[in-house]
């Protein structure tokens, strides 16, 4: 996979996966929404009760970092999966989300401080 590869792209690739297995039937939206849940927890687990400091450290470990990126995977298939589901385009969706963030959480210019 290069670092060109379309959000439309993954979610063809996630929907042919899913599609040759014969999983459309259990895909639903409620069982999707669930999934992604289930998994954001797994990849939490990965960082509960360490600090800063030691999340730093745990992902210079490439196995650790290996797991982690293997969970945010799943919850991203299971996002695509999703919106193949619901007919949803991500890359609008984000594009809309972001604009509305935009107007409600303006880039603030903060003056520099003569003592600074």
């Amino acid at each position: 996979m290069d670092d060109q590869t379309t959000m439309m792209a993954l979610k063809k690739q996630v929907s042919r996966f899913r599609d040759e297995r014969n999983w459309l039937k259990d895909d639903t939206p409620k069982n999707l929404a669930i999934s992604i849940s289930v998994e954001a927890a797994e990849l939490l687990e990965h960082f509960q009760w360490k600090t800063d400091q030691q999340i730093r450290e745990l992902v210079k470990d490439s196995v650790k970092k290996n797991q982690v990126s293997d969970e945010l995977a799943d919850v991203l298939i299971y996002c695509l999966g999703f919106s193949d589901v619901l007919d949803i385009d991500i890359s609008e969706a984000i594009e809309r989300k972001l604009r509305k963030n935009a107007e409600k959480y303006p880039v603030m210019k903060i003056p520099l401080t003569a003592g600074l």
